[in-house]
């Protein structure tokens, strides 16, 4: 073996070694590379909601209302579930009818990808559970490379949502059973009972998930160790922030105003929002130890959620104005919340204002509104890369999948070939 190929081979693990252990050390100058992903066909919004340690991302693509696309509680006109594996976007489709969406969704190391699409069927009881306007029934989908699109089974109702999938293939969200929610008021006409469900593959029955003394619920995450969160309450409201573990539902503490949970990390910290104690705004939470930390908001700011969490601590999410628009995206780190269009490249022509989710690499999946160009106003995902500015390097250069990663090491090709994007990924 030649000298220089046995340099090569000493020197580059060690390369990536001593930049992995740049990006560990809390002192170190971190900011990030912007990949602007864009949205779809004349589409005003893409966001990226979750991210894989592979770096791809599951995206919502959709139309909104003028100047709706970036209000807090604004419904798409139409919409459709993308995913983007390696700057290649594909459209997972529908289950027959026109639209499809996700709660946080979430695409997982294989590739497999879940969220919720209208079926061409008219929902009997007048219910909008996908909430375009349409009235057709929505089912929760679980997506797969090579395979199409399908629809896993309720608790006997017509309606359901999919809001997670772990790299063991579990996936949680909720099920209608098909008895109508005593709790909800009279005329309402989403009034199914939805319960937090598991399922433990594509083809099992949903299991409903106990609810303590609410009458329903959501599932929102699950981690790899089979920890689920979410919240439960009446009618599908938020009421109480729930751990599920071992059969059992376990309330979070909050300030008596209501709470949710939208994330976990294999560590079992757990992150969403709380209410604040006078009732009337939300801050993003992180519930660790068995406390509670308020993370408090941006300057400016009138309240916000934490939405993503890796094995690191590290936290992400949003903040709001006081007309409840999107604001700032931000991170969280040792106990100091920082607004991430700080971390931006100066030429940046994305101002986050959304952060869902982080992964094992620091990567960041989220939204943008555009603030210049052709699409000046309208918002695009994206996915922030973090750089360590001493040795000008990010960590997808140095790691291209993440550190101790049980998948086989030519996963991207494989899985991109099972996309049928192999060949253009040579």
């Amino acid at each position: 073996m030649s000298t220089v190929r046995v340099l090569r081979n000493f020197w580059i693990p060690w390369v990536a070694t001593i930049v992995l252990g740049c990006f560990s050390d809390a002192g170190a100058q971190v900011r990030y590379r912007v990949t602007d992903l864009g949205t779809q066909g004349n589409d005003n919004l893409g966001c990226a909601m979750s991210v894989n340690n592979q770096g791809w991302t599951e995206i919502m693509a959709g139309q909104f209302a003028p100047k709706q696309n970036d209000f807090v509680p604004a419904q798409p006109l139409h919409a459709r579930a993308l995913i983007d594996a390696d700057g290649f976007k594909l459209d997972l489709g529908t289950l027959g009818g026109p639209d499809s969406w996700m709660m946080w969704g979430e695409i997982n190391d294989f590739g497999q990808v879940v969220g919720f699409s209208e079926t061409d069927v008219p929902d009997p009881n007048g219910e909008d559970i996908c909430r375009f306007g349409t009235g057709l029934t929505c089912r929760p989908f679980l997506w797969q490379p090579g395979r199409r699109m399908s629809a896993l089974r309720t608790l006997g109702g017509n309606n359901g949502q999919a809001s997670a999938i772990n790299n063991g293939g579990q996936i949680v969200g909720f099920a209608e059973d098909g008895t109508v929610d005593s709790s909800c008021p009279a005329n309402t006409p989403n009034n199914r009972t939805q319960l937090p469900v598991l399922w433990e593959n594509g083809k099992a029955q949903a299991k409903a998930l106990p609810t303590g003394s609410d009458p329903g619920g959501n599932a929102l995450w699950i981690n790899d160790q089979g920890q689920v969160v979410g919240y439960t309450g009446p009618c599908g409201a938020t009421n109480h922030a729930v751990v599920w573990e071992n059969g059992n539902v376990n309330p979070l503490l909050d300030y008596g105003t209501g709470a949710e949970a939208f994330g976990n990390n294999n560590l079992g910290q757990i992150v969403g929002f709380v209410g604040s104690p006078d009732g009337t705004t939300f801050y993003g939470a992180l519930w660790r130890n068995d406390t509670l930390t308020n993370l408090g908001i941006l300057p400016g700011d009138f309240g916000g959620i934490a939405s993503g969490i890796n094995n690191k601590g590290q936290v992400v999410g949003s903040n709001f104005d006081s007309k409840f628009n999107w604001s700032h995206a931000f991170i969280w780190q040792n106990n100091v919340m920082t607004d991430l269009n700080t971390l931006f490249p100066a030429s940046s022509n994305l101002f986050a204002v959304m952060a869902n989710k982080i992964n094992e690499r620091g990567q960041i999946s989220g939204m943008a509104i555009v603030r210049s160009g052709p699409d000046e106003g309208n918002i695009h995902a994206f996915l922030a890369t973090p750089v360590d500015e001493r040795i000008d390097k990010s960590i997808a250069d140095v790691a291209p999948t993440q550190p101790k990663s049980n998948l086989p090491a030519n996963v991207n090709k494989q899985l991109l070939q099972r996309f049928g994007l192999g060949r253009l990924a040579q």
